[in-house]
């Protein structure tokens, strides 16, 4: 399997080290969680992937291409979500996602036809034409993923995408991340809610005080562990051997 992620040292510190030499490499095609508890460093790592920070020390190859030297070819192979949607309050979901192809130079009609199945396959098409600004963070955060989406990434990065959504929705979004993952495409994911990446993650990486303490599949994590138990106790098990440590 050809590495779509390639983390190697990768540092970063504020007014104190947030982030210690994380090496990580995830495969194409793999739907990857990245766990850990509030401050572990997690968002912090996926801000430095997506190039909204600046690392302090550290490598970051997305498929091939090293981000920190060429960012915007970097940045063209994949999309961000946060757990914070930003949509421009006056388009709508279809103007928006237009807009959006348009900054990516994707072809006009290419643009509208990704736009229309995104749209349908976020359960959005009863708004498409309605002003985003009188929707609720649930309905937001489907119009960024679409967003997202539009240009079709080869590497998806979510930051608590389900935060604010209800069951309903967040089946609908979960759906549009197996079928993207069915054809290839790479996704990790941060997440509090773990029956989420037990069910969807093919490999499971916990972060605790900045450091990856350790990754695999649920199987290998309970091995390590020494039982069959849910991802719950083996994740609070793996994050308190980590302070210890620490």
């Amino acid at each position: 399997m050809s590495a779509a992620l390639v983390l190697s040292g990768l540092a970063k510190s504020f007014d104190r080290p947030v982030v210690k030499g994380v090496d990580l490499t995830i495969g194409a095609g793999e739907f990857y969680a990245l766990l850990g508890p509030n401050g572990a460093g997690k968002t912090t790592i996926l801000r430095m992937v997506a190039g909204l920070l600046k690392p302090d020390a550290g490598s970051i190859s997305i498929f091939g291409v090293d981000a920190l030297a060429d960012p915007v070819a970097a940045k063209r192979l994949m999309a961000w979500v946060s757990d914070e949607p930003m949509v421009y309050d006056r388009l709508t979901p279809l103007e928006y996602l237009e807009f959006v192809a348009g900054l990516w130079q994707v072809e006009p009609e290419q643009a509208r036809q990704s736009a229309q199945e995104l749209i349908d396959w976020l359960g959005l098409a009863p708004h498409a034409n309605e002003l985003c600004g009188g929707f609720s963070k649930g309905m937001l955060q489907k119009v960024a993923l679409a967003g997202a989406l539009v240009h079709d990434p080869r590497l998806i990065i979510l930051d608590e995408p389900l935060t604010g959504l209800d069951a309903g929705s967040a089946r609908q979004v979960k759906d549009v991340l197996r079928q993207r993952t069915a054809a290839g495409v790479t996704v990790i994911m941060t997440t509090h809610i773990l029956e989420v990446a037990e069910r969807m993650a093919e490999r499971i990486g916990v972060i605790a005080e900045g450091r990856l303490i350790a990754e695999g599949s649920l199987g290998q994590l309970r091995a390590r562990i020494g039982r069959e138990t849910t991802l719950e106790e083996i994740f609070l098990t793996l994050v308190a051997e980590g302070h210890d440590a620490a």
